[in-house]
């Protein structure tokens, strides 16, 4: 197992920083040194409010249905490669149906051939092209899970030592655990859980630093950040509606003196270390509860448009109405994560993916213009708010998948195309290389040809940008510093020798 290096992420290691720290003089309570631990200064800047939203793709999303080569001679092999829709099959997205999403980027992208390529969107995201367009949104090519940078011919290498690769690649579970924490499924420490351990200090109630809109995962966990889990209704009240910050009138069995004992039961304190503990952790839900009730009521937001019947806009809505209660929160670095699910498309991908024409010759939104729509709501969000610059938001997903079409859909695949989105980002721009449209194998020699060598077979691609160089962009912008930054990402020296040099330029 090459990804992780446990003495970064280790409890000793924790209590030697703070023993560190302790050494000088200017220890504190040990939850609350992470980021004076790495000369994170810029976490903890007052009224300087930055979130990262992460809106993960479960499933594994298609590549090349949703970032679209667009220029004729690429094109061309999309569409022999992918064949053109019909009833009895084929994926090719019409090139007519493109032009309306068509990417103009202010400099243009250039594949790894030397070739100048044209790219459009997914004819069903038409938001998120609009806000490409208008440079508040990027696009990163061909980033993926690695330990260290790979060719074709070290990746078929059986030195797995020399040449490691993410392990269970193309397992779901595994890539999705991967993604979000650089370890297979069983991870317990995510990167934005890692960031969050580092920002507790910034924030007045640190349970509010790492918040879960879409369930348990692992990417907000950190060794000492909880993952605060809301639903799209707003706080998860304890089970027990009597017993809730939010329904402290009611009563249990008509009494209200029943209420009072009962409450007071589940939080005393106990001699017995479990019975404590369990009462601990009830206390701290009811408060975080009313915590999260009382903040979101009494918080007037401008606005919000979200399009209904979309799972994902609700949850975004929910992080716009949390962000906008940031004050009464007392929140000034926060991590999000949304997630909308169906990306597994071996079949039926034309239906369910979205961009192809329905029997009314009407564009079929599908998964894609779920996320668009959602995404571009929440965008307008923060410019409501006047903190577009200060949000950042990311797409993610368990891998890409083949560029050969299996018939109906596609299969398990590596790297993937993703999306950037705020007011600080670096828009209307490409960043990272652009694979080549080939699915071959063909060799000269004993070398894959040049177009061949940027796929692993089956047009899976070899991602050319690491997850943790992706994450750790944004985690500068963030305010992560240098010297915490192995921390969050064990593998990111491995890439161009340092995390400074492995800046991918996105961000502002």
């Amino acid at each position: 197992m090459h990804l992780l290096k446990p003495d970064l992420h280790s409890r000793r290691a924790f209590l030697k920083r703070a023993g560190q720290l302790a050494a000088t003089g200017t220890a504190r309570p040990v939850a609350m040194n992470l980021a004076a631990l790495g000369e994170a200064a810029a976490l903890t800047n007052p009224g300087d409010y930055k979130a990262l939203v992460c809106v993960f793709l479960y499933g594994a999303n298609d590549f090349a249905n949703t970032v679209v080569t667009y220029d004729n001679p690429s094109y061309a092999q999309y569409l022999a490669i992918r064949g053109a829709f019909s009833a009895s099959g084929g994926l090719a997205l019409p090139q007519a149906d493109l032009a309306a999403t068509l990417l103009s980027p202010t400099t243009v992208p250039v594949d790894s051939l030397g070739v100048s390529r044209q790219f459009s969107l997914n004819p069903a995201m038409t938001r998120l092209a609009s806000l490409f367009n208008s440079g508040k949104v990027a696009v990163q090519l061909n980033v993926g899970p690695l330990v260290a940078p790979l060719t074709r011919d070290q990746y078929n290498s059986t030195d797995h030592k020399t040449y490691p690769r993410p392990p269970q690649l193309f397992s779901h579970n595994d890539q999705q655990s991967i993604w979000q924490s650089s370890s297979p499924e069983g991870a317990k420490v995510g990167w934005g859980g890692n960031i969050g351990d580092l920002a507790l200090t910034a924030n007045t109630a640190s349970t509010f630093t790492c918040i879960n809109a879409t369930g348990n995962a692992v990417f907000l966990s950190g060794d000492q950040a909880l993952q605060y889990q809301v639903t799209t209704g707003g706080a998860v009240r304890i089970n027990s509606a009597y017993v809730s910050a939010a329904n402290v009138a009611n009563s249990t069995y008509g009494s209200t003196a029943v209420t009072t004992a009962l409450r007071s039961l589940i939080q005393q304190s106990r001699t017995h270390k479990l019975e404590n503990e369990y009462n601990r952790v009830v206390s701290r839900s009811i408060a975080a509860e009313g915590a999260i009730t009382a903040a979101l009521a009494s918080t007037t937001p401008t606005t919000f448009t979200f399009p209904s019947g979309n799972s994902l806009a609700d949850q975004l809505k929910m992080v716009a109405r949390l962000i906008s209660a940031r004050a009464a929160l007392g929140a000034q670095r926060q991590v999000f994560m949304v997630s909308l699910g169906g990306f597994d498309t071996h079949d039926f991908l034309a239906r369910d993916h979205g961009g192809f024409r329905d029997a009314n010759n009407a564009i079929i939104p599908g998964l894609l213009g779920k996320v668009s729509d959602a995404m571009a709501a929440f965008y307008d969000a923060t410019v409501a708010m006047g903190i577009a610059d200060k949000v950042t938001t990311f797409t993610a997903s368990d891998f890409g998948r083949t560029l050969a079409s299996n018939g109906d859909g596609s299969d398990h695949g590596w790297g993937s195309h993703h999306f950037v989105m705020g007011g600080a980002v670096k828009g209307q721009r490409f960043y990272g290389v652009a694979p080549p449209i080939s699915v071959s194998d063909a060799k000269v020699g004993n070398a894959y040809r040049p177009e061949n060598q940027w796929h692993v077979g089956q047009g899976r691609l070899l991602p050319t940008t690491s997850v943790a160089q992706f994450g750790a962009t944004m985690a500068r912008w963030f305010g992560v510093a240098e010297s915490e930054m192995t921390g969050v990402f064990p593998n990111i020296g491995r890439f161009d020798g340092s995390y400074s040099t492995g800046y991918l330029g996105f961000m502002g």
